[in-house]
This record gives C-alpha cells, structure tokens and sequence, in this order.
C-alpha cells in the first residue's frame, strides 16, 4: 500500500458573520456534493445555514465505482453491497474514508477549533458515515447528527461501542416515516441499538416524510447545533 496521503476532499465552506470558534461538517447523501448538499438547504431555508460562530462545511466525496448502480462512479463516501440493513458492511472503503475526514477534522484542529467544538452529521449515506467516524474513531467530538440514516443490522459501529467505556457524543436523529429509500424502522432500530450502547440520542419522527429533509427538520436542527455548540463567552483569565 503506496503511503501517498489522500487528496484533500473538496468542499464548500459557508464561513460564520462573527469569531470563529465552532465547527459543522454537514456529509452529502450519495450520488450528490458538498455544493449540493449546501444548495439544497439554501433553498429550503430561503437562506444557508449560517451561525454567528459556527463554520459550516459542506465536503464532497471522492467519486468511486458503486455496486448498487452496477459499478458506476459515483461521489458516494463508501460502497455498499446493496441498499439494505441486512448485508455485510463494506468496512474497507469505510475506513479508508473516515482517513480522509480526520484529515478534514485536523485541519479545523490546526486552526484552533477545540475537538469539542466540532459537530458532524449528514444526510442519508452521509448520517451513516458521520456515525462511523464519531463512535469508532472520535467519540471527543461535540455531537453527530443523522438525518434519514441507517447503520447495518451488525455494524463495526455496535462492535466498537461495546468495547467503550467513556463518554460519547450525543446522537441527534431525524427520520420521515414515508421513507421508501432508508425504511424508518432502520432509522429507529439504529436508534434503539445507539441507546442500548450506552449513546445519548434523540428520534425525531416526520410523518408523511419521504427521503428527503424539511423546513422544520432543519430549524429542529439548528437549533440543536447551537445548544451543542453554544457561543463562546470571551475568555477573561
């Protein structure tokens, strides 16, 4: 295996009006881009989704070959063997990808951002990944959100946690019960399996749903965001 570094994933920062002291890595669903993702909100809210203190960054996936489209690329952030909680995880295209997003953490490190300042979640595939990096390699991070997401039924992230004993993020989950993509009652087995490991989460459930995000899912969000990552009091020693 060639130590090259991964290449920097792309992404599409919405920058805070005021200090800088929070971050939110906000994961695509596959098929789409960070620019997307951020586009998609904007219209929804008529606006981004934008905070005094919090950056917002919205990366992209690297395109790779994806087996439920027949091996066609696609910018996903892993591969999966079929769309179902009921299958093997593809753990090696996982790993390689929660790699590149401790890349993408570091970088906000190195630019003084505390670990437990930094919020990450996703929509669909990017729920599911957001999930895998925070409980099996950065339980320090603020929070996790997952919006439409599901773990598989033996998940490498149910092995992890019943290893663990600290203390981990908090898990803020939405799901639409029309959802004919990622059923809700993956959604909600996740969710209870999180909690039986000893996760904080929350479920909130969106009737008539499909497999999408709301206006009120992301005002629910944000307001979640800030109670995870309150604005910071100037320091006085």
């Amino acid at each position: 295996v060639g130590m090259a570094a991964p290449a920097a994933l792309q992404r599409s920062v919405v920058s805070p009006a005021g200090r800088h002291t929070a971050s939110l890595v906000f994961l695509h669903g596959s098929g789409d881009t960070g620019q997307g993702a951020r586009t998609w909100i904007k219209q929804i809210l008529n606006q981004d989704m934008a905070f005094q203190h919090i950056k917002v960054i919205y990366p992209t996936a690297p395109a790779r070959p994806y087996t439920p489209m027949k091996g066609a690329f696609s910018t996903v952030w892993f591969d999966r063997y079929k769309i179902s909680n009921d299958c093997p995880e593809h753990i090696e295209s996982i790993d390689s990808m929660c790699r590149g997003l401790t890349d993408l953490i570091n970088d906000e490190i190195k630019n003084g951002i505390a670990k437990n300042r930094i919020l990450i979640g996703g929509f669909s595939m990017g729920g599911g990944m957001a999930m895998h990096l925070a409980y099996r390699f950065h339980q320090d991070l603020a929070g996790v959100f997952a919006l439409s997401s599901f773990l598989n039924k033996d998940s490498a992230v149910y092995q992890a946690l019943k290893r663990n004993e600290s203390i981990l993020p908090e898990l803020f989950q939405c799901h639409g019960t029309a959802d004919e993509l990622v059923l809700y009652s993956w959604g909600e087995e996740t969710n209870k399996m999180l909690k039986s490991l000893g996760v904080s989460t929350s479920l909130h459930t969106f009737p008539n749903l499909n497999h999408e995000l709301s206006r009120t899912e992301i005002e629910k969000l944000k307001t979640w965001i800030v109670k995870k990552l309150p604005v910071e009091a100037a320091k006085t020693n």
